[in-house]
C-alpha cells in the first residue's frame, strides 16, 4: 500500500507537469509586461469598476497562495480598497489560468465552469458582505501598519519595450523560477497527501465526514448546507495552498463528495492557518480573522448558490473519476505534453540564468516577486521527498 500511494502521488505530478508549466508561464509573462502601478490607482474605491479590475488583475496575477497574499499587501500600500484587494485574493486563486487547466484535467468541464461562475460569485459576495459590516476603525489601523512595515516600490515602464527587449523575456525566466521557488512545497506536499489519501484512507471516512451514506435519510439542502460548512474545514486541516488542493479535490469526488462540498473544499485555499497566520504578520489579529470571516460566509453562499444553479440547468457533475485511470503512466497526449513543456521550462530556465548575469546592469528589471514560504513547510517538504523514495523502493520491490 504504501508503494501504491506512492505510486498515485507520482502519477498525479505526471497528469498535471505540462499544464504547470503553461500555467506559470503565461503568469510569467503577464507579471513582465503588464505595469500593475497603472492599475491600482483605479483600486482605491469600492465601486463595480475598480473590483472588475481588482478581479481582472488577479485571474492575471500568480495563483501561488501567499504571492497572492503578498501581492494584495502592496496593493493595499499602494492605495488599493480593501474590498478591492480581497478581490484579488479570490481572484488570484480562483480565476487563474493554470488552476483552471488543473481542474479540468483533473475534475472535468463542469467544475472547470462552476469554477469560474462561482469565482465570480464569491468575489460579488465577499464585497457586499464586506460594504454591510465594515470595520473603518480595524481597516485604518491595518493600512497605517502596512504603511509602517513596508517599502513602497516604483513600478512603471513601457510594456511595448519591454516585450521587444531581450532583458524583458530573460524577466519572464526569472519570473517563472521565482513562480516555482515559492509554490513547489505546496505542491509537493498536497500531491503526495492526495496520493496517500487515495489509497490509505477509506471511503467510509468520507462518506461520514459529509453525510454521504445519510444520503437516503436525511434532506438534500440540509446534506449540501452540511457539505458546504464542513468542506472548508477539511480544505483547512490540509493546510494546503490552491494548486495543491486540487488533487485532494479529486480524491473526494472519486470517492462520492457531492458537488457542494467539493467546490466549499476547492474555494478555501485562502483559510489554511499558514496564510490565516501571514494576514495576521500583514494586517493585525482582529483583520486578518474578519478576512477568513467575510471568505468562509461567502464561500458557503457561493456552493450553495452554485449548488442551486447546476441542479436547475441538469448539469451537477456525477462522480465518475476513477484515480487510477487518473494516475496511470503511458504514452498519450500527457507524455507528449509533458516532453514539450520540459523544453520550454528549461529555456525558461536559461532566461532566468541570464538574467542573474545581467542583474548588475538592469536594475530597471531587478523587482523580486513578494511571498515566501516558511522554513517549517520547506522541512516538511523534504521529509515528504524521503517519502517518496522510500515508497518509490517499495513500489519496485513489492
Amino acid at each position: 500500500m504504501y508503494g501504491e500511494a506512492t505510486k498515485t502521488a507520482i502519477g498525479f505530478f505526471w497528469k498535471a507537469g505540462w499544464a504547470f508549466v503553461l500555467g506559470y508561464f503565461i503568469s510569467s509573462m503577464i507579471q513582465a509586461f503588464v505595469p500593475k502601478s497603472r492599475l491600482t490607482k483605479y483600486m482605491g474605491e469600492p465601486n463595480i469598476k475598480s473590483i472588475s479590475l481588482s478581479t481582472i488583475f488577479g485571474s492575471a496575477s500568480s495563483s501561488c497562495s501567499f504571492a497572492a497574499l503578498a501581492a494584495a499587501r502592496a496593493l493595499v500600500l499602494k492605495g488599493a480598497h480593501f474590498i478591492t484587494a480581497v478581490a484579488f485574493m479570490f481572484a488570484s486563486t480562483n480565476l487563474v489560468i493554470e488552476l483552471g487547466i488543473l481542474i479540468f484535467i483533473f475534475l472535468g468541464w463542469q467544475f472547470l465552469a462552476a469554477e469560474i461562475v462561482g469565482g465570480l460569485v464569491l468575489i460579488t459576495i465577499s464585497s457586499i458582505l464586506m460594504k454591510i459590516f465594515y470595520p473603518e476603525e480595524w481597516l485604518k489601523a491595518a493600512r497605517k501598519k502596512v504603511e509602517q512595515d513596508s517599502i513602497d516600490e516604483n513600478e512603471d515602464f513601457d510594456w511595448k519595450k519591454r516585450i521587444k527587449s531581450k532583458a524583458g523575456w530573460r524577466l519572464v525566466g526569472k519570473n517563472f523560477v521565482s513562480e516555482w521557488k515559492m509554490v513547489w512545497e505546496e505542491i509537493l506536499i498536497g500531491f503526495t497527501i492526495a496520493g496517500f489519501v487515495a489509497v490509505l484512507v477509506p471511503k467510509q471516512v468520507w462518506s461520514s465526514i459529509f453525510l454521504i451514506n445519510l444520503s437516503d435519510s436525511l434532506p438534500s439542502w440540509l446534506i449540501a448546507l452540511e457539505n458546504a460548512l464542513v468542506g472548508p474545514l477539511v480544505a483547512a486541516m490540509t493546510f494546503i495552498g490552491s494548486m495543491g488542493n486540487i488533487p485532494l479535490a479529486t480524491v473526494l469526488y472519486s470517492n462520492g463528495i457531492f458537488f457542494t462540498g467539493i467546490m466549499a473544499f476547492i474555494y478555501s485555499d485562502l483559510m489554511v492557518p499558514p496564510l490565516v497566520a501571514v494576514n495576521v504578520k500583514y494586517y493585525g489579529k482582529k483583520v486578518a480573522l474578519y478576512i477568513a470571516g467575510i471568505m468562509y460566509i461567502s464561500i458557503i453562499i457561493t456552493a450553495l448558490l452554485l449548488n442551486m444553479i447546476f441542479g436547475v440547468l441538469d448539469i451537477l457533475p456525477q462522480s465518475s473519476k476513477q484515480i487510477a485511470e487518473l494516475t496511470q503512466f503511458k504514452i498519450d497526449y500527457t507524455f507528449w505534453m509533458n516532453l514539450l513543456f520540459i523544453g520550454i521550462a528549461g529555456w525558461l530556465m536559461n532566461l532566468n540564468r541570464k538574467f542573474h548575469q545581467h542583474k548588475k546592469n538592469d536594475k530597471e528589471m531587478n523587482h523580486d516577486m513578494n511571498g515566501n514560504t516558511t522554513s517549517i513547510k520547506r522541512k516538511i517538504a523534504y521529509l515528504f521527498i524521503l517519502i517518496l523514495i522510500g515508497g518509490l523502493v517499495s513500489y519496485i520491490m513489492t
